[in-house]
C-alpha cells in the first residue's frame, strides 16, 4: 500500500516542481506545516511512548525495493516521527539549550534547502560565499570591535579568514586548536611544521614530551575530543578543579608552569563563557594575563553565552573575551537559529593560513573557497539564518532577549529561594541555574551534621532528586535536566540537582511557577521524602 510506480517519469515527477499551487505535492506541504504548527503548541511530549516502542518503527534495517508515494511517506512522518518526537519549542522544556525558533525560520529553511548550495567552493555557492564572510566578519565585529578598515581589508581578503562557520561548537573548538597547534608546532625554516611532518617530528624538534591544554573540569566535553583528533592525547587536556564553579587564574598559571617544567609545552588555555552546567563565565581578563604569561594561546568558548555581546547592560560578564586568540559562538543557541551553525572566530586574521590546504579539483590557491580554511569541506548554507536573523531581529533586539533571560533567570532564583523545601546550588551568572527539592528541615539538618554525616544525608536527597526529575520527565507536561555538582557548601563530593536553562522566551512566571509546584508534588508523594520526613532528629536521619 502506498507503492509506486518504479519508472523514470516518476522519479522525474519527484525532483520536479508542482504545476499548479493545487498540485496534490503542495497540499502535502500545506498538511504538514499545519500538523507541525499543532504539534509545537503541546506539551514537552505529547504521547507517551517508550522509546523501545518507538524503535520498533525504525527496526527494518532493509532498504526499501520501491518508490514510496510522498503522501503516504508523509503520513507515516507524521504518525511515526512527530508524533513522538520532543517539543522543544514548549515554554515549559527548560531543561537544554534548544529552545524556540523565531517562525521565519520555517520559511527560510525551504530557500535554504530549494538553492543546496555547498559553501566548500565558489562554484557550487557564489553569492553564499560573501554572505557567510559577511557574518563571520558581524560576529568577529562583535567580539573584537576593530575599526571599518580592518573589516574592509580583511573581510573578502582571498588570502585571509576571520574564522570558520561550523555545524557546531564541538567543530569549532576542534578548528580553534588545530590553527593554535599548527602556529605553535609550525614551520621554522628548518622544519617543515606539524602539518606535513606529524606530531613525532615535531616533538622531536621543538625538543617537548608533550603538547597540553589546561581547563577548568567545567569545560566541555568537545575539549576532550579535540584533543584526541589532534593527536595531543587525553592525558595532556590538564582539568582543574574549581569549587567556586569558574577556573581560578593564581591555580592555572602554578599548573601552567609545572606542566611546562616536566619538559612539555602549553599550547593553550581555555577560558569557558558560560559553562554548560551552570551558565558560569570564567574570568577571561585574568585568564587571557596567565596565556599571556605562560606563552600559549589563548581560546574562549562562548558557544552559549558570547550572544551576551549583544546586552550592553551584561557584556561586561565577558570582559577578557576581545584579548583571546580565538572564540567559539554557536548561533544556534542564544542566538536562535536552526542546529548546525556554529563559528570559530580568529583574532588575527592570518592565523587561520595555518590550516590551509589547496586542492588542484577544487580548492585553487588564490580563490575565495571557504574549503580551504575549514575542517569540514562540503556545508550547507546555514550562515544565510545567522544572517537574516542579524537582519530580522538585529542587534537591539538581541538585547532585549539576552536581557529578558537573564533576568528571568534571576526571578526564578529568587523563586525557588522563597521556597522552604528548595535550594538553590548555583544562582545564575547568565540564565543557567540549578537547585533541588529538599525538606526544609533536611536542610537545616544538614547545615548541622559533620561533613561525613551531610554526605550520607546528602545521598539520600539525590535519590529524591533523581527521582522527581524523571517522574517529572515522563509526566511530559514540562522538563528540566539533571546533572551532579560539587557545592561549596557541602565540601568536594557532588550532589545532584535540576538544571534549568532559561533562554525560551516564550516561558513565563507562570510557567515556572507550575514547574515548582509540580515538582514539589512529586517528590511529596515519593518514598524517599517520607523516609526523610519521618525521622525528626538530625542524629536519627544520618543513620536511616
Amino acid at each position: 500500500m502506498g507503492e509506486a510506480q518504479v519508472s523514470l517519469k516518476h522519479l522525474f515527477r519527484v525532483f520536479t516542481k508542482p504545476e499548479h499551487k493545487d498540485s496534490k505535492l503542495a497540499q502535502i506541504e500545506e498538511h504538514l506545516s499545519d500538523n507541525i504548527l499543532d504539534f509545537l503548541s503541546q506539551h514537552v511530549v505529547t504521547k507517551k511512548t517508550s522509546l523501545e516502542e518507538v524503535e520498533q518503527d525504525f527496526a527494518d534495517a532493509v532498504v526499501p525495493e520501491s518508490p514510496e508515494f510522498v503522501s503516504t511517506h508523509a503520513e507515516n512522518l507524521l504518525e511515526k516521527l512527530v508524533a513522538h518526537s520532543v517539543n522543544t519549542y514548549s515554554p515549559t522544556f527548560i531543561g537544554h539549550m534548544t529552545s524556540a525558533l523565531p517562525y521565519f525560520h520555517l520559511s527560510l529553511a525551504k530557500l535554504l534547502v530549494g538553492l543546496n548550495q555547498n559553501l566548500v567552493k565558489i562554484e557550487t555557492s557564489k553569492a553564499f560565499t560573501p554572505l557567510e564572510r559577511q557574518v563571520l566578519g558581524m560576529m568577529h565585529n562583535l567580539v573584537y570591535e576593530q575599526d571599518e578598515p580592518f573589516y574592509t581589508q580583511y573581510l573578502h581578503s582571498a588570502r585571509h579568514a576571520l574564522g570558520a562557520f561550523c555545524s557546531g561548537g564541538t567543530v569549532a573548538n576542534i578548528t580553534a586548536l588545530w590553527v593554535a597547534r599548527n602556529k605553535c608546532l609550525g614551520p621554522d625554516g628548518q622544519f617543515a611544521g606539524v602539518a606535513r611532518a606529524g606530531l613525532a617530528s615535531a616533538y622531536r624538534h621543538y625538543g617537548i614530551n608533550n603538547l597540553g591544554v589546561l581547563c577548568s573540569k567545567r569545560g566541555h566535553y568537545s575539549l576532550s575530543k579535540a584533543v584526541d583528533v589532534l593527536g595531543i592525547g587525553r592525558d595532556n587536556l590538564v582539568t582543574l578543579p574549581c569549587p567556586e564553579q569558574v577556573l581560578d587564574p593564581e591555580l592555572a598559571l602554578k599548573k601552567g608552569r609545572e606542566y611546562q617544567e616536566q619538559g612539555n609545552r602549553l599550547l593553550s588555555i581555555i577560558g569557558i563563557g558560560g559553562t554548560t552546567e551552570t551558565g558560569h563565565v570564567d574570568p577571561l581578563d585574568e585568564l587571557a594575563d596567565v596565556a599571556k604569561e605562560l606563552g600559549c594561546w589563548f581560546h574562549v568558548d562562548a558557544a552559549w553565552g558570547g550572544a551576551t555581546l549583544f546586552s550592553k547592560s551584561y557584556r561586561g560578564i565577558l570582559k577578557g573575551i576581545e584579548r583571546a586568540d580565538s572564540v567559539t559562538i554557536d548561533a544556534h543557541k542564544q542566538m536562535y537559529v536552526p542546529m548546525g551553525a556554529g563559528m570559530a572566530l580568529f583574532k588575527n586574521p592570518e592565523d587561520a593560513n595555518a590550516v590551509r590546504h589547496h586542492a588542484q579539483y577544487i580548492l585553487r590557491e588564490g580563490s575565495k573557497d571557504l574549503g580551504a580554511t575549514t575542517l569540514e569541506g562540503s556545508r550547507n548554507g546555514m550562515a544565510m539564518m545567522v544572517y537574516s536573523s542579524l537582519h530580522i531581529i538585529g542587534r537591539r533586539g538581541y538585547e532585549l532577549l539576552i536581557n529578558q533571560s537573564i533576568e528571568k533567570a534571576k526571578k526564578y532564583a529568587a523563586m525557588i529561594d522563597a521556597l522552604p523545601d528548595f535550594e538553590l546550588v548555583t544562582a545564575p551568572t547568565l540564565s543557567i541555574l540549578t537547585y533541588r527539592v529538599c525538606p526544609a528541615k533536611i536542610q537545616q539538618c544538614l547545615s548541622a551534621l559533620p561533613q561525613k554525616d551531610a554526605k550520607k544525608l546528602n545521598s539520600q536527597v539525590d535519590r529524591l532528586v533523581v527521582n522527581v526529575q524523571k517522574l517529572q520527565r515522563e509526566a511530559g507536561k514540562s522538563f528540566v535536566s539533571r546533572t551532579r555538582l560539587e557545592s561549596p557548601e557541602y565540601g568536594a563530593y557532588p550532589i545532584t540537582v535540576f538544571r534549568v536553562v532559561l533562554a525560551n522566551p516564550l516561558t513565563n512566571t507562570r510557567d515556572l511557577k507550575a514547574i515548582l509546584e509540580e515538582q514539589h508534588a512529586i517528590a511529596a508523594r515519593n518514598l524517599v521524602w517520607q523516609q526523610l520526613m519521618a525521622n525528626s532528629q538530625c542524629e536519627a536521619l544520618h543513620q536511616a
